[in-house]
């Protein structure tokens, strides 16, 4: 399997990363995809990539909940990094309502830059889209071509967000722990996409799955999504593996 959104460098794994990387090893976790956030993060990010380069592959971007007022400052250092070096993806980038309104505005500009980006670097973006599903299709569409792709990030919309991201052809929908919660609609919503469009994800340390909810996720519990989305797709576990693989190595050329 491939966890494709892991923060596995975040403090909440310094005392014991060593044991996450085993237990990942030990389940069947191949490969751990590693999203940026923003400037706090890119030292920590690369040390873990570093300590594991046969496990751990970084990204580069900008979280859009860190999109204030500096943001362009912000978005001159992303784009300096990944001049540095090769990221195997551009990522966490996106828009997020939920928490803020106040800088919509700006967070749809960076998220545009971010296509951009991407396009040029031929590199695949993961999507992070809280409560701006609008938002998030208005940017994508005035960029979308042959060259677009990517991950929508935990992605917990309805059929409606389903079929408009199997319309754009090249975009995949990543399924976290939100699959396994009892009060989720994501099953059902799932039964309207394929499985040809799924790659599995942790968020780790956030959203475990049940029966961990609640509780610091890692990359380990991937199998729990597994096994929940062979029952939404009426196929064995071990096919949602290998498919799953099989789309995120296609997906970030791994």
């Amino acid at each position: 399997m491939i966890d494709t959104h892991s923060h596995i460098y975040l403090p909440e794994f310094d005392s014991d990363l060593d044991l996450v990387i085993n237990n990942a090893r030990t389940t069947g976790v191949e490969q751990i995809l590693l999203p940026n956030v923003d400037e706090t993060t890119i030292e920590p990010m690369l040390k873990v990539e570093h300590r594991y380069p046969d496990l751990c592959h970084a990204m580069m971007g900008l979280h859009p909940t860190s999109v204030k007022a500096d943001y362009q400052a912000q978005m001159s250092l992303i784009e300096h990094h990944l001049g540095l070096r090769k990221y195997i993806g551009i990522g966490e980038v996106g828009i997020d309502l939920y928490w803020d309104k106040t800088y919509r505005t700006q967070q749809m500009e960076v998220f545009s830059q971010h296509l951009q980006l991407a396009k040029e670097m031929d590199l695949p973006v993961v999507i992070h889209c809280r409560d701006a599903f609008p938002e998030v299709f208005e940017v994508v569409e005035s960029h979308l071509d042959e060259k677009l792709r990517g991950i929508f990030h935990s992605f917990t919309g309805g059929i409606n967000e389903v079929e408009t991201i199997m319309g754009y052809g090249s975009f995949l929908l990543g399924i976290n722990g939100v699959v396994t919660f009892k009060n989720t609609t994501l099953r059902e919503v799932l039964t309207h996409a394929s499985l040809d469009h799924v790659v599995l994800e942790t968020d780790a340390p956030y959203l475990a799955p049940v029966p961990y909810r609640g509780k610091r996720n890692e990359p380990a519990y991937l199998s729990r999504i597994a096994t929940q989305l062979a029952g939404v797709f009426h196929v064995s576990e071990e096919e949602v593996k290998q498919r799953t693989t099989a789309n995120a190595k296609n997906m970030f050329d791994l």
